[in-house]
């Protein structure tokens, strides 16, 4: 992926880094605090049984949340930036995206702003080339998806020292880009993500992401009011893909966004790996930027999105988590998996299919053919689509199991830092997606059954439950 190596510090690896060598003390003032170099491991390599590191090969260290960043970057540390910008259908988004690049605070000779338009039927790829001739496009035929999609712009940029993935219904504050690489420069993680706010700015969208045990993600803060809660830098488990930068080597390295994703989940999956490979992944509250929340899933049919968001957590979980939590997780992520599609089925009555409430079969002849007349007329059931969607959504994992697990050995393979310091970062591991009864009772049973209330003791984040 990509074109060449990318260098920091206004086309520079290894520039002036603001302090990124000297130990910094997290806020909190644990004495386990560190700034963490970027590409840092939490040991030494590390042996791999059965497709998961060894527990042994990498003890797991006090990961705090709360980080002190060094100082803003100054004209002559900042690198050559590839802004790719997804789009499909989008046109009436795009001006409003591009004069707010163009008015950042950023040298323009170091920027490059690709757009990658996914077969859009809006005349956004003629408008495009004779309105904003500056902009790198690439024109699909089709619709590749989110992930394919910033993959091929990342390979399209001209050898950019970081890729940063802004959607295209975004406006971003002057200083956007110059505090979001800011952390990745000066070496203390090599992705951050931004603060995200609505487009009126008056209730947040994201300020940073974590997620529950079986892999639903959350963006914190969402919906709520801005607080100063906020603005504090943390680690975070991923960068929002909406609004993102990353170091260009390290984002070839891991693979970039996993392609059979498609939409949704991708950059959770991606966040997470950068983890389990060693990295460090940082909340930038200093780089602002305004979002029309969800503009583009509202154009597709619900279930095809239903679709991708059920499968994808579960496809995340699986590359993820090692063998043994994995083993711990996946009953419980089955179990409620089944009983969030039953919720959604629309089978009002479930009488039919029990047998202590069946009548008898007719005898004679003339009652076996009506028997049979009835059971051809009520021989299908009716479901809802979005349940449905469930169903062919998790075959696509379950009837590709060699293929699930081979995409698994391939991350497991690559590990450097044990699950329990990254559980720290899921802010809400015992969070319950769905408020019906039978789901919120099973999903505190499964846990405390399974013992994921234990093995997440002590890790849920305090404050409100996470918007659904």
């Amino acid at each position: 992926m990509g074109k060449g190596r990318g260098k920091h510090g206004a086309g520079k690896r290894g520039g002036n880094k603001a302090g990124a060598d000297k130990s910094r003390a997290d806020k909190d003032g644990t004495s386990e605090a560190r700034a963490v170099k970027r590409g840092s491991q939490t040991g030494d390599s590390g042996k791999v049984k059965g497709g998961a590191a060894s527990k042994a090969s990498f003890p797991a260290k006090s990961l705090t949340t709360v980080l002190d960043p060094g100082p803003p970057l100054s004209d002559g540390d900042l690198p050559k930036v590839a802004i790719v910008i997804l789009n499909y259908n989008g046109l009436h988004h795009l001006e409003g995206c591009f004069e707010s690049l163009r008015a950042m605070d950023y040298p323009r000779e170091l920027v490059e702003v690709v757009l990658v338009d996914n077969g859009s039927s809006d005349d956004s790829v003629e408008t495009v080339r004779r309105r904003w001739p500056w902009v790198n496009l690439v024109a699909n035929p089709r619709n590749v998806g989110f992930s394919a999609g910033c993959n091929q712009g990342a390979q399209a940029a001209d050898d950019p020292a970081l890729y940063v993935f802004l959607n295209n219904d975004m406006r971003v504050e002057p200083t956007w880009l110059r505090e979001l690489v800011g952390p990745v420069v000066r070496g203390e993680c090599v992705a951050a993500t931004a603060k995200m706010l609505s487009w009126d700015g008056k209730l947040m969208n994201s300020a940073g992401g974590g997620m529950n045990f079986h892999g639903i993600g959350i963006q914190k803060g969402y919906l709520v009011k801005p607080g100063p809660e906020h603005d504090v830098p943390t680690r975070t488990l991923f960068a929002c893909g909406g609004a993102m930068a990353v170091d260009a080597d390290v984002f070839r390295e891991v693979g970039g966004f996993d392609e059979e994703f498609f939409a949704y989940y991708e950059d959770v999956d991606l966040g997470w790996r950068m983890w389990v490979q060693g990295h460090e992944v940082h909340y930038a509250p200093r780089a602002v930027c305004y979002h029309h929340h969800s503009s583009t899933s509202r154009t597709f049919p619900i279930e095809t999105v239903r679709l991708l968001q059920t499968r994808n957590p579960v496809l995340a979980c699986f590359k993820n988590y090692d063998d043994d939590h994995l083993r711990q997780v996946m009953p419980a992520m089955f179990g409620l998996f089944l009983r969030r599609m039953l919720v959604v089925a629309g089978i009002e009555d479930s009488g039919p299919y029990r047998i202590e409430r069946a009548e008898p079969r007719s005898h004679g002849v003339v009652g076996r053919l009506f028997d049979r007349a009835r059971h051809a007329v009520q021989d299908t059931q009716g479901v809802r689509r979005v349940c449905a969607a469930d169903l062919i959504g998790i075959n696509d994992f379950l009837g590709n199991w060699d293929h699930w697990m081979a995409r698994r050995t391939e991350v497991q393979a690559k590990r450097r830092r044990p699950d329990a310091e990254i559980f720290t970062l899921f802010h809400k591991p015992g969070w319950c997606i769905e408020d019906e009864p039978g789901y919120r009772q099973l999903h505190e049973g499964l846990a405390q059954f399974m013992g994921l209330d234990r093995l997440f003791d002590g890790l849920e984040a305090e404050g409100a439950e996470p918007h659904r």
